[in-house]
């Protein structure tokens, strides 16, 4: 026995009060958000509610309504996301059995880290001439499995060698939209989460070892 095709969405509500159409957008659009472990984009979420529904006044009246409770809507990565407040990342982190043994980036990674975040795409060597040491094919291999960084497209220096880029999960990871919400590099060193060799010049384009 053929199984009964499901009904397609009505997306417009065209039946329902306004604040009735509303409610149900916001529920949906909600429920979406709730099923998805990456971030959810505008065009998934614009599949499920009307042609005339205001997305970000939607998910702007969400978000009034998750005030108080443990997690929030995030704008990350080009689309929106719920995850827990910052608050509570130690009681989930006990629930898990992890404790304090979480890890957290060392200062070499993150130096890495951030210069593959300001300057890629570029090379492992371009990091060493900046950093004024040899960058560890571990270090960069610890970044790739933390889904941190990855490979770009190979640089026109002598030997084609690899860029490297950081990926959406880097994003993620650090609550950023896009590159573009990257704090200024002063901002950082002001409040002391970011401590550079007075000549490495971030704001300098990296290419070719002669140049």
């Amino acid at each position: 026995m053929a199984q009964k095709s499901a009904e397609p969405l009505d997306i417009e509500l065209a039946d329902l009060p306004q604040a009735l159409r509303w409610r149900e957008w916001m529920a949906r659009v909600e429920a979406v958000l709730f099923a998805s472990s990456e971030p959810v984009g505008r065009d998934v979420l614009a599949r499920v509610v009307g042609r005339d529904c205001a997305l970000d006044l939607l998910i702007e009246d969400i978000s009034a309504e998750l005030a108080g409770r443990p997690y929030e809507i995030a704008r990350i990565s080009g689309g929106w996301q719920f995850r827990t407040r910052p608050q509570h990342a130690g009681a989930i982190r006990m629930a898990r059995g992890e404790g304090d043994a979480t890890r957290d980036l060392t200062q070499n990674e993150a130096l890495v880290l951030t210069i593959i975040a300001y300057m890629q795409p570029v090379t492992r060597g371009a990091i060493s001439r900046l950093t004024g040491r040899e960058v560890s094919r571990d270090l960069i291999a610890r970044l790739h499995r933390q889904a941190l960084i990855a490979r770009g497209p190979r640089s026109p220096e002598p030997g084609a060698p690899y860029t490297y880029v950081t990926t959406p999960g880097f994003l993620v990871q650090f609550g950023l939209e896009s590159l573009r919400d990257l704090p200024d590099l002063e901002a950082l060193e002001d409040a002391g989460l970011l401590k550079l060799a007075a000549d490495i010049a971030l704001d300098l384009p990296i290419t070719s070892e002669d140049e």
